[in-house]
């Protein structure tokens, strides 16, 4: 018995981290706890294919992995998710809806065959949380709140390590986004498409032009890029929005008591922007002052957190 608990602490752990736009795979090394570098590989994935296509391409990625990996995998999945049983909940989210009701587990375990024992599905957003609380910026706080800033808001809610769901301190199942801010869903305000709609109805006046159609708009980043440059509707923009997002999150900061504020996700690479928009919005509010910080691992946090995932399932069996 000794010498098989070896083989499972020392076998690298098989991680998948699946986005909507692309799924990574890796293994990750238990001795240092980050994903082996030459192992880490990134295909693109569509949330609009049918459920054998997106399974196939998922597959795709996992089987690129180098054998004698654990039999265990770790699974970041956005929600909607049934993640005690591996089926998918996605219906009327405009992403993965094809994977609505199917036992998503069922069928990478098939398309796996033997290099697939158990997938311990976990949520993408914790899986950041954990992989920062592991090795990033989260680490040595026991409280602390974990955004992904992407197509929409990623939330992760940590106490002692653990994400938290269903407690009074934290939103409904530790999710941002189902807030609400000024009398509209925070999303409203708070994500990809928002922000690039507010950015073309500021803009329009300035250019004496009606809005464009939402496929001809500039994407975050552009608009990131132009408010460097001193445009006044990006920086408007993005004032607007992360002033919005300190204001929804900081009473629950404060019900949590949180003492850092991690943020990842595609956004965060304008910090510059974002963070002093967040943190005059939360100060207007009269909260608590917290520490906000960029993450430290913003690739490999998933990736290290599936692995934690892993782990921790393994020792509560």
């Amino acid at each position: 018995m000794t010498r098989v608990s070896a083989r499972r602490v020392t076998a690298p752990v098989p991680v998948l981290d699946v986005g909507g736009t692309h799924v990574t795979a890796a293994l990750v090394d238990p001795g240092t706890s980050h994903p082996v570098p030459s192992s880490v590989t990134r295909k693109p994935l569509g949330a609009h294919a049918d459920a054998d296509g997106i399974l196939d391409a998922i597959a795709l990625a996992a089987l690129q992995l180098p054998t004698g990996h654990s039999s265990s995998w770790g699974v970041a999945m956005p929600g909607p998710f049934d993640y005690d049983t591996g089926i998918g909940r996605f219906a009327g989210i405009g992403k993965f809806e094809s994977l609505s009701g199917v036992d998503v587990g069922a069928g990478l375990r098939q398309r796996l065959a033997d290099r697939a024992g158990r997938l311990c599905f976990l949520n993408d957003a914790d899986a950041f949380a954990l992989g920062e609380y592991r090795a990033g910026a989260a680490e040595g706080h026991d409280r602390a709140v974990c955004l992904t800033l992407g197509t929409g808001i990623g939330s992760s809610f940590l106490r002692s390590g653990l994400p938290v769901h269903d407690d009074p301190e934290v939103p409904p199942g530790g999710h941002v986004h189902r807030l609400r801010i000024d009398g509209a869903p925070l999303e409203e305000t708070v994500s990809r498409r928002a922000i690039r709609l507010h950015y073309a109805r500021l803009a329009a006046p300035l250019n004496q032009l009606a809005p464009p159609e939402e496929p001809a708009l500039p994407d975050v980043h552009e608009i990131a890029a132009l408010a460097e440059q001193g445009d006044p509707a990006a920086s408007e923009t993005f004032r607007y929005a992360f002033d919005a997002l300190g204001r929804a999150l900081a009473p629950w900061i404060d019900r949590f008591e949180a003492t850092a504020v991690v943020v990842g996700g595609s956004m965060a690479q304008s910090w510059n922007l974002i963070h002093p928009a967040f943190t005059q919005g939360s100060a207007r509010t009269g909260s608590t002052a917290v520490r906000v910080l960029p993450a430290r691992q913003p690739e490999e946090a998933p990736l290290i957190g599936a692995a934690h995932w892993v782990h921790d399932a393994a020792s509560a069996s």
